[in-house]
């Protein structure tokens, strides 16, 4: 995070996962030293009747003075959590997408959520989360908890899912700042394989040297992790190769760790499987939150 990027971006309902989210940012912010842009949208769209007509007035101002109070709420809950931060508040009047993308441009991170009804009335989470993780600018953090809950652990290493791609390597950087900011120890995985029996259970026979791939894996983990080791040396690093789909490995990591950082479109695995498609499903099943990197 460079010093041009001076604020992290929430969004929030005024549900308890929102409020809940509010809080993990600011505390997030005022670690850092950055602002918080709170972002409540009203989604006048679903008022319309059609063709560009709009619906009542008295809608939109019924809409208007809940999103005021729910910023309102937000912006208490942030200062209470995070006393003399700088808050900045937001209502687009239609969906948040468009909006979050645009402040991703500028932001230190967006943070979104995964848990509970959602963070934008009338609208699921999983379509907001999935759109921010494909197209924001920044790095993107999906408050997963416990067993879907907003119980987010503060104990564990962070997890990180390497493949040599040039966004993993992004992702090795944010990790390895991640651990250091949190006094906590680092494991890198390397799932080396995306074939699984169940999956393809006649080409796994016809893959006889694993023995020989597993060397080069390795030897590829250690040279990618080399450099950042130098970088931080207060950070304890676990390797971790296994030969299994990196969606497998690294969901079972989250239930142990306090955030896993994956790349989002490098290439995952052996045979190359996009690594869009993972970062997508650790953000929706993980046990815990989840920071996903985009390419610069």
């Amino acid at each position: 995070m460079n010093a041009a990027n001076q604020r992290i971006v929430v969004g929030t309902d005024g549900s308890e996962p929102g409020r809940a989210a509010v809080r993990q940012a600011a505390a997030l912010a005022d670690a850092r030293g950055l602002g918080l842009l709170i972002v409540h949208a009203l989604h006048l769209e679903q008022l319309s009747y059609g063709g560009g007509l709009a619906g009542p007035a008295p809608w939109f101002d019924d809409l208007a003075a809940y999103g005021r109070k729910v910023l309102d709420e937000a912006v208490a809950d942030a200062e209470a959590t995070a006393p003399g931060i700088r808050v900045d508040t937001a209502m687009p009047q239609n969906s948040p997408i468009p909006f979050l993308l645009d402040a991703s441009e500028s932001a230190a991170m967006t943070v979104v959520g995964a848990s509970g009804k959602g963070f934008f009335s009338g609208m699921m989470i999983g379509s907001t989360a999935s759109a921010v993780i494909a197209h924001a600018k920044c790095p993107v953090l999906v408050l997963r908890g416990r067993k879907g809950t907003t119980n987010y652990p503060d104990g564990g290493p962070v997890v990180v899912g390497t493949d040599g791609s040039p966004v993993s390597e992004q992702a090795l950087a944010t990790a390895f700042e991640e651990a250091s900011r949190r006094n906590t120890s680092l494991v890198a995985v390397h799932a080396w394989s995306d074939i699984t029996y169940d999956d393809v259970y006649g080409m796994a026979r016809l893959v006889a040297q694993w023995e020989s791939i597993e060397g080069d894996e390795r030897r590829l983990l250690a040279e990618r992790l080399a450099g950042w080791q130098e970088k931080y040396p207060d950070v304890v690093v676990e390797r971790v190769l296994v030969r299994d789909h990196p969606r497998h490995a690294l969901l079972q990591w989250s239930a142990k760790a306090q955030l896993v950082v994956v790349g989002s479109r490098g290439r995952g695995g052996f045979t190359g499987q996009l690594l869009g498609s993972v970062s997508q499903a650790i953000s929706h099943h993980a046990e815990c939150p989840v920071m996903v990197v985009r390419p610069s």
